[in-house]
C-alpha cells in the first residue's frame, strides 16, 4: 500500500458552505447521538465535493464537528484513496484505470495522452485546470479501456476520443458521459446477442396463474 500524506502547502482554515452543512446535518441525524462519529466519511466526501481535496484545516473541522479525536479523521482521510489530499484540477479530476482489462484494451496509450496534454500523473496542469492519475480497477472491464472523470465513467475509450474528451473539458463543456461507441451499458459491441425478442419482457407472454384453495387448517 502506498504512504498517503498531506500536501506540504495547506490552506489557513476551512469552512463548510451553508449548503455543506444542511448535508453535514442530514447525515448526522441519520445515527444515534453517541454515534455521530459514523458520519465521518460521507463528511470527509462532502468537504470533498466543495472543495475539490480534504485539507488538514478541514479534517480538523470534520473532527470537531463530530467529537472524535483529530488523528481518527486522519486515518479515514489517508486510508480511502477516494479523498485526494491535495489540490486537484479546476475543471476535471481524470483517473485512468491502469489495471490488465484496460492495459490489455489500451490505456497506456490513454496515459500517454495525459503525460502529454497535462503533465505528469498527480500534479497540476500547468494551467491548473487538471489533475490525472492512474487508479485500480474501477469496475467497468467491460467497456475497457475507461477512465474516471470528476463523478462519471468514460468508457471504450481510443487515445483520440480521450483526447477530445480532454479538449471539451479544458472549453468548458460538459461531456455526456458512458460509452465512446454507444454502447448498450455492458453489451456487446454491435448490440445485445441474447434475450433481444421484446415480448420476453412487455408481458404478452406472461399466463395466468391459479392458485389452488388451500385448506385452513391443518390436520393431526
Amino acid at each position: 500500500m502506498s504512504v498517503r500524506r498531506l500536501a506540504k502547502e495547506q490552506p489557513a482554515s476551512f469552512a463548510f458552505s451553508k449548503e455543506t452543512m444542511k448535508k453535514v446535518e442530514w447525515w448526522i441525524a441519520k445515527y444515534p447521538a453517541d454515534r455521530a462519529r459514523s458520519a465521518v466519511i460521507p463528511m470527509l466526501w462532502l468537504v470533498q465535493k466543495q472543495e475539490g481535496w480534504i485539507s488538514e484545516p478541514a479534517i480538523r473541522a470534520v473532527a470537531e464537528l463530530l467529537g472524535m479525536p483529530v488523528i481518527r479523521v486522519l486515518e479515514v482521510a489517508t486510508f480511502y484513496t477516494m479523498f485526494m489530499l491535495e489540490p486537484v484540477g479546476e475543471v476535471a479530476l481524470v483517473q485512468v484505470c491502469g489495471t490488465t482489462p484496460c492495459q490489455t484494451r489500451g490505456s497506456e496509450a490513454l496515459m500517454a495522452v495525459c503525460k502529454r496534454k497535462l503533465g505528469p500523473q498527480n500534479h497540476r496542469s500547468a494551467d491548473g485546470k487538471f489533475y490525472w492519475q492512474e487508479v485500480e480497477c474501477l469496475g467497468a472491464c467491460a467497456n475497457a479501456p475507461m477512465a474516471a472523470i470528476n463523478d462519471y465513467y468514460y468508457e471504450d475509450l481510443t487515445p483520440e476520443s480521450f483526447e477530445a474528451l480532454l479538449d471539451d473539458f479544458a472549453a468548458g463543456k460538459k461531456p455526456r458521459p458512458g460509452s465512446a461507441i454507444g454502447r448498450q451499458g455492458s453489451a456487446p459491441e454491435g448490440g445485445p446477442t441474447t434475450l433481444t425478442d421484446v415480448a420476453l419482457f412487455d408481458g404478452s407472454l406472461g399466463q395466468p396463474v391459479t392458485v389452488p384453495n388451500l385448506p385452513t387448517t391443518v390436520g393431526a
